[in-house]
């Protein structure tokens, strides 16, 4: 997933349903012989509207909870999209624009407090290691770089089979990309984990190779390929929001006919387009455990 040198603007047509990071507060500076404890969160995907429903698919959002010894003052820190899942997933096709317009960013955000209903009651709050204030801080000069470079949330993991060992052609960038990223830091400044396990959510894509198609001016620009720009156009169309249930159907049997009886599918990724020959599962959802980090430091003893 590439990085970029710095993080654009947000354009006024990209609106929220729900706030992005409303409590959001600037990271504190810890005295470094604090001793800070570091929870690992984890819930439903909007378990704040649909309580456990999703949690029954296994797709689980993450966060990392923090709380210091010396002042008693618990904290959050999470990453998600700015402006919701399905605006991160697929473009808008706005009138008189030949370009997709994409709505995907992702960005981290940290408040004081941890919510201890919301991740307890249908998901995790677990205590994974210790640190000491000078490694939050550490940490935190990292998170700053992350947040600025790393901007761009994607959904999917492309892979070419089911198969543990199969080619990943691309990862996904999400919220808990975001979270193992944290903890690998912690544990390179010397953060000693848990023998614990932990399982995160992915969703996936199987496709034959990929093949590359160009970026947005080479496609939809003036000197542009008219004929893809209008395949890629009308793949995206689908998946527009919904006004009713005749339109959701008759857009539902679209996308079946093109990713699964067509066997296509067009991504979007690091501002470029790519076209998916699309194979059987064709999607999955999976719920597989990544084992917390070891650390290239001595450690941090409490």
């Amino acid at each position: 997933h590439r990085r970029f040198d710095y993080r654009p603007k947000t354009d006024p047509y990209c609106q929220a349903r729900y706030t992005f990071c409303p409590t959001g507060s600037a990271i504190p500076v810890m005295k470094e012989e604090d001793v800070i404890e570091v929870y690992r969160l984890q819930a439903p995907v909007w378990e704040f509207k649909y309580g456990d429903l999703l949690g029954h698919l296994k797709i689980m959002h993450d966060a990392v909870g923090f709380k210091s010894s010396l002042t008693g003052k618990n904290y959050t820190m999470e990453w998600y999209e700015l402006f919701q899942l399905g605006n991160c997933t697929f473009p808008h096709l706005r009138p008189g624009m030949d370009a997709p317009f994409w709505c995907n960013q992702g960005a981290a955000c940290f408040y004081e407090g941890i919510d201890d209903a919301h991740w307890k009651e249908n998901g995790t709050l677990l205590l994974v290691t210790t640190i000491s204030g000078a490694m939050f801080n550490e940490m935190a000069e990292w998170v700053k770089y992350d947040n600025e470079t790393g901007i761009y949330y994607e959904t999917w993991t492309v892979q070419a089979s089911p198969d543990k060992k199969s080619t990943v052609w691309f990862d996904s960038y999400e919220c808990s990309k975001f979270i193992l990223r944290t903890y690998q830091k912690l544990a390179d400044l010397g953060a000693v984990f848990k023998k614990i396990q932990t399982n995160y959510t992915s969703i996936i894509l199987f496709s034959g190779e990929p093949i590359y198609l160009g970026n947005e001016t080479s496609i939809f620009g003036p000197q542009g390929n008219k004929t893809l720009a209008a395949a890629i156009r009308d793949f995206y169309n689908p998946f527009k929001p919904h006004q009713t249930v005749r339109e959701f159907f008759v857009d539902l049997f679209k996308i079946i006919d093109r990713v699964i009886l067509s066997h296509q599918f067009y991504l979007f990724y690091n501002l470029e387009y790519w076209f998916l020959p699309m194979k059987f599962p064709y999607l999955k959802i999976v719920y597989e455990e990544v084992p917390l980090p070891f650390g290239s430091k001595a450690s941090f003893g409490v």
